[in-house]
């Protein structure tokens, strides 16, 4: 073989640049669907080729909360169901930026479901990704709003009994202008959308179903992460465009995945500046962006 022939490899994933490795290793079990979320969004960040001082991620608590404290990037890791208001002050100081949400289903549909309805309300460009395990895993595996009837929980040893959000039809209903849910089986798909969010204005928000093998499968007898991935793909339906009002979910039953909704509309800054302009005319003067001083 000559030299011609040799093929050098690079060993590095592409997904390391974006990682904070000497935080290595992660806290997430075996089985988990988060780290592969976190790779779809390494992922996303170098097919939509953004400025990384340019975007920012903001996370509340839970498993999924710890993703930025992971991430390369500016990110802040704040307080339970707070993730959205973070993030609305942060985009109103400097509407240049790209501003992440990247939390869980109990952080951002529970203790933050008030500012979650707000923000797709108010059509904030903030961009909301929610992995959807099912329950509050970080906490112990207590029942969620996300939490399909009858399944077993530490909090509903005998199955759970109320009725659980349909999140793709809350937010839509609430005024997101695009809505889609994928499973951590469909890395592809949900790189593509994380890809098209970012280049989107506007409330945009991802459901990523997520297997929690160490509570939310063992309970309920539904085996290893491996056992979910294949579940995932064999009942996994891809259908663009439903109408969100159909694609709730149960315990065993077809999962329906894809983009729901991609539509326009004003956004929050677009509103305030032209209620201003109409009311104030000249007098009106947009404040300078805030920029962070600190080295």
């Amino acid at each position: 073989m000559s030299a011609a022939d040799v093929v050098t490899i690079n060993p590095v994933n592409p997904a390391e640049p974006f990682l904070r490795t000497d935080r290595m290793p992660h806290i997430w079990c075996p089985g988990c669907g988060i780290g592969t979320t976190v790779n779809s969004f390494a992922r996303a960040l170098l097919d939509s080729q953004l400025p990384l001082d340019r975007v920012a991620v903001v996370s509340g608590i839970g498993c999924s909360g710890r993703v930025a404290g992971y991430l390369r990037l500016d990110s802040f890791h704040t307080t339970h169901g707070r993730a959205i208001p973070f993030a609305t002050g942060l985009k109103l100081a400097n509407p240049s930026l790209n501003v992440v949400v990247y939390s869980g289903d109990g952080d951002l549909s529970a203790i933050g479901g008030n500012h979650l309805i707000h923000a797709a309300r108010r059509n904030m460009d903030i961009k909301v990704i929610c992995v959807n395990n099912f329950i509050y895993a970080m906490t112990g595996g207590q029942s969620g709003p996300t939490t399909p009837l009858t399944a077993t929980t530490s909090t509903s040893p005998y199955g759970a009994f109320e009725p659980s959000f349909n999140l793709p039809q809350l937010v839509d209903a609430a005024g997101a202008v695009y809505v889609a849910r994928w499973t951590t089986f469909h890395v592809r798909q949900v790189a593509r959308s994380m890809t098209e969010i970012m280049r989107k204005k506007g409330f945009c928000f991802i459901e990523i179903l997520s297997p929690c093998p160490t509570l939310y499968e063992r309970r309920n007898k539904l085996g290893e992460g491996l056992d979910t991935m294949k579940h995932y793909k064999e009942k996994s339906k891809i259908k663009n465009g439903a109408p969100t009002s159909e694609v709730g979910l149960s315990m065993r039953d077809e999962i329906v995945v894809g983009k729901f909704v991609d539509r326009e509309r004003p956004d929050y800054m677009e509103l305030l500046r032209k209620q201003m302009v109409a009311k104030l005319g000249d007098r009106y003067v947009e404040a300078e962006p805030m920029e962070c001083a600190c080295d």
